[in-house]
């Protein structure tokens, strides 16, 4: 037994143990709206990432960053968990500064008037950590829906998200934000993602906190409403209960136990942590 824990020249070798991992990126803030119908795209849902059997070796500090989610029309931030980086959601496209929509974990759907949406599962992964943003509609002067972790934007409504279990129960992650329209405004996809805005009467609503959801878009007209901004990110790593995980200084976690395993949440957006075992 004692040659097992013995490596070269007689020095003890840390052991080393497998966990899950999900790593949710940041959303997207949407677009704001601008005048002559320039209804915003919804914000890109943040890159979703999962997996299992992640080697780990005790004694070894792990980087740790939790994404925060972007303002109006700005990208979400990445999240990471050692060489898990999971890109931050595509803001969405608007007329005020008018940008079309951008790339990112999801892609942001693009304004009424500025012809490209954002690209999802940019940078690339395999599997792909997001879908694409929409194009809008002339029916009612919309934007187009941000991207979400398991579907694309469509005209107005935002791309759906992901569940995961990790955590013990089954949680949806990384939806897209909806755009604004004249009429209808779009919803935001399952996961967190906020919902479009509509002239004159209901503003853009933000994407949920800690589920990386996209920011719905903002309207045009009397008077213009911004977009709302994408929610923070999160990540959860899963591990055997014999393990005890230690995280630097200013992270926000919980760790619980549950059938052999401990369960850490990571909360706290934009803080730069390590976790060793």
């Amino acid at each position: 037994m004692l040659n097992n824990l013995v490596g070269v020249y007689g020095v003890p070798t840390p052991p080393s143990f497998t966990l899950d991992y999900l790593v949710v990126a940041g959303g997207a803030g949407g677009g704001n709206g601008a005048a002559a119908n320039n209804n915003g795209g919804g914000g890109g849902a943040g890159g979703f990432r999962t997996g299992t059997s992640f080697s780990v070796l005790g004694g070894t500090s792990y980087s740790l960053k939790v994404g925060a989610g972007g303002a109006a029309q700005s990208n979400g931030a990445t999240s990471i968990f050692s060489t898990i980086e999971s890109a931050g959601g595509g803001a969405g496209g608007g007329g005020n500064p008018a940008v079309v929509g951008q790339a990112g974990g999801s892609g942001g759907g693009r304004s009424f008037t500025n012809a490209t949406a954002g690209a999802g599962n940019t940078p690339s992964t395999s599997p792909s950590q997001g879908n694409s943003g929409s194009t809008g509609s002339s029916a009612n002067f919309s934007g187009g829906g941000g991207g979400g972790a398991s579907a694309a934007g469509s005209v107005q409504n935002g791309g759906a998200g992901t569940a995961s279990s990790i955590s013990g129960s089954s949680v949806t992650y990384a939806g897209g934000g909806g755009a604004g329209a004249d009429a209808g405004n779009g919803s935001g996809g399952a996961g967190g993602g906020g919902a479009g805005a509509l002239p004159a009467s209901t503003a853009a609503t933000a994407g949920t906190a800690n589920t990386g959801g996209g920011g719905g878009g903002g309207a045009s007209q009397s008077p213009t409403i911004s977009g709302a901004a994408g929610g923070s990110g999160i990540v959860i790593l899963k591990y055997p209960d014999t393990k005890t995980a230690t995280f630097s200084g200013g992270v926000t976690q919980t760790t619980s136990s549950s059938g052999g395993f401990k369960i850490s949440i990571i909360t706290a957006a934009g803080v730069s942590d390590t976790v060793s075992w």
